[in-house]
């Protein structure tokens, strides 16, 4: 029997199943979405696979009723716990007119629906940690207490936009989240030639707030990390940045081949520390969930993203006449 670290958390066990399952959602979506890119039927992916626990973690931490999230492109476990659905996302990685992210209009992960509070983003990366500020600085204005979280990958620490946004943040003292989901590479080039520090988050003794570094393999971890972080922030004590230590499990994209400078052993070792195996293993253990729960989930998930699949292939693009649309200014 393990410890039951959720419950010290506050967490139930309904609310660490759903996690579960939220992270198993996004896994075979994923899996569904390279399987449909290899037979030509969509044209690109960029995987979420083996980020799902530090996604999924961080946004159980949050107010997803109140709080802003602006995601990077691998956050689909981040999305989907804030509200959006199967089908949403099928229908943007069809490109189809009921797309909520851009109408059929952007590549796939760029995720933005106003209902769940979820910010647009951009190809550029990195461009969505000042906008973080500014929307943390308009809430405020505003008299609202929630808190604004935002995500990149390492390389994205190195541009100017994540050191302008952070300062800004912190002058201000912003109840600004910033997380960065460091897979080791930035696209193809590796940690030890990205950077010269040893974390990502030493980087935040310059701009004077907390810097942490968590096992984004671990949920629970990154649940508590992020969670001190938001409580930081609604007190008025400024911004937080986190360092969630993940693996990417398969290439940077569905065109790009990873064995090219990753070896077959860091490959089988990332994939060996997948966190949803290490998750179910601890939900075993704690009783959560048994083997007859473990297949239900699955056989109810298959379902959900089949008939998100089927529906999204089958829905209409948007017509041509349509294609100023969001360009524009309408009358």
């Amino acid at each position: 029997m393990s410890e039951n670290r959720h419950h010290a958390l506050g967490l139930s066990d309904d609310q660490v199943l759903e996690m579960y399952e939220t992270m198993l959602l996004a896994r075979k979506i994923d899996e569904r979405l390279w399987l449909l890119n290899r037979a030509g039927k969509i044209s690109f992916v960029v995987s979420c696979q083996g980020q799902e626990a530090a996604q999924v973690g961080a946004a159980f931490a949050l107010n997803r009723k109140e709080d802003y999230i602006l995601p990077y492109y691998r956050d689909l476990g981040m999305v989907l716990a804030f509200g959006m659905t199967a089908t949403e996302l099928m229908l943007s990685n069809f490109a189809k007119a009921e797309d909520p992210n851009s109408g059929g209009r952007q590549m796939p992960g760029h995720f933005g629906q106003k209902k769940n509070r979820i910010v647009t983003g951009s190809s550029p990366v990195t461009t969505q940690v000042p906008h973080a500020a500014g929307i943390a600085l308009a809430a405020r204005m505003a008299g609202e207490n929630s808190v604004t979280f935002v995500t990149f990958g390492e390389g994205s620490s190195n541009q100017g936009d994540f050191h302008e946004g952070a300062n800004f943040a912190s002058v201000h003292k912003l109840p600004v989240i910033f997380m960065c989901e460091n897979n080791q590479y930035a696209i193809s080039v590796p940690l030890s030639k990205q950077v010269a520090c040893e974390r990502i988050s030493d980087r935040a003794i310059g701009y004077g707030m907390p810097g942490v570094t968590v096992d984004g393999n671990d949920p629970l971890a990154v649940y508590q990390v992020v969670k001190e972080a938001a409580d930081r922030g609604r007190r008025g004590e400024g911004p937080t940045l986190v360092e969630a230590l993940v693996h990417r499990m398969t290439p940077h994209s569905s065109d790009d081949d990873h064995r090219s400078y990753r070896t077959d052993e860091e490959i089988s070792k990332a994939k060996a520390e997948d966190p949803l195996l290490s998750f179910l293993t601890y939900l075993k253990e704690t009783n959560v969930i048994d083997d007859q729960k473990e297949m239900d989930i699955n056989i109810r998930i298959k379902k959900l993203v089949d008939d998100a699949t089927d529906y999204a292939e089958n829905a209409p693009y948007a017509s041509p006449e349509h294609l100023m649309k969001y360009v524009y200014a309408e009358e």
